[in-house]
């Protein structure tokens, strides 16, 4: 594991892509159907609503690198 992340939460290895993760956050939430507050602010949403939406994010992480891999020959 990278020595400069262990002890570190919630902070991105990629600074520069917040902004982009913060739109795909909310993309996801529509594309799922989960009712996002228009503040920014989530702390009134429940674990499972955001749990979908990072586990959803995940997924569409992972099979965007899988295409990219099998992109690769």
């Amino acid at each position: 594991m990278n020595e400069s992340i262990v002890g570190r939460t919630n902070q991105k290895v990629v600074p520069e892509a917040k902004s982009g993760l913060q739109q795909f956050k909310y993309e996801v939430a529509n594309e799922i159907g989960v009712q996002v507050p228009t503040t920014g602010y989530w702390g009134n949403m429940t674990s499972r609503e955001c749990g979908s939406v990072g586990g959803y994010m995940v997924k569409k992480m992972v099979e965007a690198y899988e295409r990219g891999l099998a992109g690769r020959k």
